[in-house]
């Protein structure tokens, strides 16, 4: 029996390390090829590890094609992002916790924005900011994004699981409602926000329609946005495009692998399959 279970293991593992393997493939060829010159990408046979490396698409990339400007548009994009989680987080908490009038309305109306396409709404909250003047301003790229329905529908449900007794326990003790979500909601609900975290860092790095739409000038541009720029204008240069790629993609595998531990907790806790 422990034999056949030996065995059975064992090739479960071989199909998962074979499956690893094939997925990681496209990743390790793409982050391989940004050091390798424009004539060894292309060379019959291909070669998985470059001869002589080179760096020189990454410096390209960031002294002569703004990749800096549009790596800090993308960075302020992801920390005002987290503070959006932040603000989702108390509004998933106020929905959970307290008792207001219209409260069952203002949830309805929450859920109901999850069933509509993000695209249309983009028309109708393009003009508005056109109306305010914030088109063509980090502002306009950032504001819309700040309120998930989503994120305050995921931490809602998760803050129906926290015992009210454990919330009266502390008010008693003299605790007020900032330092109860503070200190007791924000440590309680540290597998959830991971989630929250990975998959709003991963929604605001790879923000690409929304900013090519608000914004008209160069500066305002985001990574995502520099990156279709490149593959345009550099339709042959493929080891530029690996490099752009690979900046693309490198900050978001390391923070799962960082985080992973706290993903899987947190899915299992949410419920999410």
């Amino acid at each position: 029996m422990q034999l056949k279970n030996r065995l059975e293991k064992g090739i479960v593992i071989a199909l998962l390390f074979v499956g690893g393997a094939l997925v990681s493939l496209p990743f390790i060829w793409m982050i391989l090829s940004s050091f390798k010159t424009d004539r060894e990408v292309l060379s019959i046979p291909p070669t998985l590890f470059p001869k002589e490396p080179i760096f020189e698409h990454y410096i390209e990339l960031f002294q002569n094609l703004d990749f800096d400007i549009y790596l800090v548009n993308t960075l302020i994009i992801v920390i005002w992002s987290m503070f959006g989680l932040l603000l989702n987080t108390m509004a998933g908490y106020a929905f959970g916790k307290f008792e207001f009038r219209g409260k069952g309305i203002l949830f309805v109306i929450v859920l109901i924005t999850l069933m509509i396409p993000a695209q249309v709404t983009m028309i109708p909250t393009y003009v508005i900011l056109n109306e305010l003047g914030l088109t063509n301003t980090m502002t306009g790229i950032v504001v819309p994004g700040l309120i998930s329905a989503f994120n305050i529908f995921l931490i809602r449900q998760f803050m129906v699981t926290i015992p009210n007794d454990l919330l009266e326990a502390a008010r008693l003790d003299g605790a007020g409602e900032l330092f109860i979500f503070l200190k007791l909601i924000l440590p309680l609900s540290k597998p959830i926000i991971a989630v929250q975290v990975i998959l709003t860092f991963i929604g605001a790095w790879n923000s690409f329609l929304w900013p090519l739409i608000v914004a008209n000038d160069q500066p305002y541009y985001t990574l995502s946005v520099g990156l279709a720029l490149l593959q345009d204008q550099n339709v042959t240069n493929y080891g530029l495009q690996m490099a752009g790629s690979a900046v693309m993609v490198i900050p978001i595998l390391i923070i799962f692998v960082i985080f992973q531990k706290q993903i899987i907790e947190g899915f299992n806790v949410s419920g999410i399959k």
